[in-house]
């Protein structure tokens, strides 16, 4: 062969239009987006003590102040309002998805949901009665036995067996709702009853609950449940409210309270069961039950402030047994020891960072417990016999 024919072609030939250009990138893979910014936990935790707080204030607001004395029709709006909204929530968003793992049958529902639902409804009846004879900070401080009476109905319907151990260990929280109770100055036994059988029913049910979801197939978050339940505890409650409140109250009395405010506290109360299924997904189920000991002293707080309840030493002594009862209860020696233990070392760091507002902030918390115990000890000072007794000094007695 010549010289010509061995030499070969070179690689800077121009290329045709038309020839295929191999892409070094191939376009069917994404480029990686950064992660998009998620909320703190803490800010479910807020919104979901600020909506719990607000639904039991705006309940006793509406029956106690404005003078709506029918707690069981306002329980059956929120459960017709909450119907609405979930049936809603199915059809048009994603947050429902979790039922259609649910095998929910005709027979299961006459059989588990029902039942269930009755006990809802008469813990809902109960509670909102109460709100007609007891303050807030009072119900709180009862309320602190529901761990007691969950415990009790477990063992009786078989669900855990009994445990001596267990029960000696929340023995503290029942001793110090009864201190609570001795100390309570306005105790009426109409209440204090309304409010033990809204208890033991919320006992019965959350305990009927846990022997249901049981099961892998049957298991159901807050709002998943508040969908099958809701109608058949509206149902029930309508049935109660038609022959004992619906035949007493008037249009009148509902306008004096207001269509919108009735609509603001039905949205306030399904919220709040939306707010429990972001908090659990986005912490856990013991993030919400120490949430939940610090709404209860929120509550106990802003009821001081809002309608001037008295609380008295003996009752701040026994609400805080029984908080702690709880605590003990629900966490364990081992658990609570590794939280005080790594509080200790923040409280230990901010002072470092922080010495002055350390300083300040054990001093303020110092002389806040001491103005609360001399108040409580101070002999009570009627303002009125003094300006009688001026009066008739100055001869005024008259006028």
């Amino acid at each position: 062969m010549g010289v010509e024919e061995k030499t070969r072609a070179s690689g800077e030939q121009s290329r045709e239009q038309n020839e295929p250009v191999l892409p070094t990138v191939n376009p069917q893979v994404e480029k990686p987006q950064p992660p998009k910014p998620a909320l703190h936990p803490a800010f479910y935790v807020t919104v979901w003590i600020a909506l719990s707080s607000s639904v039991i204030l705006f309940n006793k607001w509406i029956l106690s102040t404005l003078g709506f004395a029918y707690p069981v029709l306002l329980t059956t709006y929120h459960l017709g309002f909450a119907s609405i909204m979930t049936q809603l929530l199915a059809r048009y968003t994603t947050l429902l998805d979790g039922r259609k793992t649910v095998k929910m049958t005709g027979r299961v529902y006459l059989r588990a949901i029902v039942p269930i639902g009755f006990f809802f409804s008469l813990s809902l009846i109960c509670g909102n009665l109460t709100y007609l004879y007891l303050s807030v900070a009072f119900i709180q401080m009862l309320k602190a036995t529901t761990p007691v009476a969950v415990l009790l109905s477990s063992w009786a319907l078989g669900v855990s067996q009994p445990n001596l151990k267990v029960f000696l260990n929340v023995s503290a929280i029942v001793v110090g709702v009864i201190i609570a109770s001795i100390g309570e100055i306005k105790f009426v036994w109409i209440g204090f009853i309304y409010q033990i059988a809204g208890i033991i029913f919320e006992a019965l049910r959350l305990t009927m609950v846990q022997r249901l979801l049981s099961s892998a197939e049957f298991k159901m978050d807050p709002l998943v449940s508040l969908y099958y339940f809701a109608p058949v505890c509206a149902a029930m409650n309508f049935v109660v409210a038609l022959f004992w409140e619906i035949p007493k109250v008037t249009m009148s009395e509902i306008y004096s309270v207001g269509l919108f405010t009735f609509f603001l506290n039905g949205l306030c109360a399904f919220m709040l069961n939306v707010s429990v299924v972001f908090l659990i997904g986005k912490t856990s189920s013991l993030v919400l039950t120490l949430c939940g000991v610090l709404k209860d002293v929120l509550l106990v707080v802003a009821s001081m402030i809002i309608w001037g309840t008295e609380v008295t030493v003996t009752q701040f002594f026994g609400y805080s047994i029984a908080l702690c009862g709880m605590i003990y209860y629900k966490l364990g020696y081992e658990a609570i020891k590794g939280y005080a233990g790594e509080a200790g070392r923040q409280w230990a760091d901010f002072g470092n960072r922080r010495p002055v507002l350390r300083r300040i902030s054990t001093i303020l918390l110092v002389l806040l417990v001491v103005f609360a115990v001399l108040n409580e000890l101070a002999p009570s000072v009627d303002p009125s016999v003094y300006l009688d007794e001026a009066k008739s000094k100055m001869g005024l007695s008259k006028l």
